[in-house]
């Protein structure tokens, strides 16, 4: 329980810390994005040498989870230019999970009539969030964090067969390191990297990404897969919570609804799969 709290602390973290350095205009998103990366390979791969072990040698498998990993990154960093914290977040979780569900369905999955009620309540929390309105989020950017959420949804399952995730995910961070650059030299007209910015983006990939990781999957060892996936439901709350405090962002009431919605979705389609599978 202390590793799954520590581990989603630090996953709420790298939003709170992206808008921070973003919206104070610290560092522009491309150079957030390379040092984030950087830093979190710089983790991943310390822990690797503090074990004694070595990286394993780049597949196909593996390079298709690294094109996953970037586009979660980065488009994760160009997102959080127009969103606020929370809604990001919520927007975040709902496109992982939806992915998820669409590849458990291609791959045979059927779910029961209170699962579809579960994702049907979902997506009406997603539509409602995004819907024109005052307090709507901006546009572009929920449709940059929906495909972040995307990337990291196909990262996670191409991740399923990994033997060493630890090590498979050291390499995937050293392998966005190149992309990483070039986005940054194609935004390079939006460059700005103050000492405070820098520093966000380091604590964001070392400590919320790379050490988050490793305490992730250390907590998974205990926690069966409806389990970890329910849990990370908690996250979009520690964001908005963490935006109202640092950030002064509003909690509002369109916000609230769809987080009831989707969250509330989710966890009925995930405690639906817990009883079909102690049964």
């Amino acid at each position: 329980m202390l590793l799954t709290a520590v581990a989603m602390l630090c996953f709420a973290a790298n939003s709170i810390l992206c808008r921070l350095a973003l919206l104070s205009g610290l560092i522009d998103a491309a150079t957030f994005t390379t040092v984030r990366v950087a830093s979190a390979a710089a983790m991943l791969v310390l822990v690797i040498w503090l074990q004694g072990r070595k990286l394993p040698r780049a597949t196909r498998a593996s390079l298709l989870s690294a094109l996953a990993l970037f586009a979660y990154l980065v488009f994760f960093s160009f997102a959080y230019l127009r969103l606020e914290a929370g809604p990001g977040a919520l927007i975040l979780i709902g496109a992982v999970q939806f992915t998820m569900f669409i590849v458990a369905f291609y791959e045979g999955e059927r779910f029961t009539p209170a699962q579809w009620t579960g994702v049907g309540l979902a997506l009406f929390g997603l539509v409602y969030l995004v819907l024109p309105g005052v307090s709507a989020p901006d546009l572009l950017g929920a449709v940059l964090m929906m495909l972040s959420g995307v990337g990291w949804g196909c990262f996670s399952l191409l991740a399923r067969g990994a033997q060493d995730p630890v090590a498979a995910n050291a390499g995937n961070f050293l392998w966005c390191l190149l992309p990483a650059l070039l986005v940054g030299l194609f935004d390079q007209h939006h460059f700005a990297a103050a000492a405070a910015g820098l520093l966000f983006a380091v604590l964001a990939g070392a400590i919320a990404t790379g050490f988050g990781y490793v305490v992730w999957y250390l907590a998974l060892r205990d926690l069966s897969a409806a389990q970890a996936a329910t849990v990370q439901l908690s996250m979009p709350a520690l964001v908005g919570i963490a935006g109202t405090v640092f950030l002064s962002e509003p909690f509002t009431v369109r916000l609230l609804t769809a987080s009831v919605a989707m969250l509330g979705g989710i966890a009925l389609v995930f405690s639906r799969r817990v009883e079909r599978s102690a049964a």
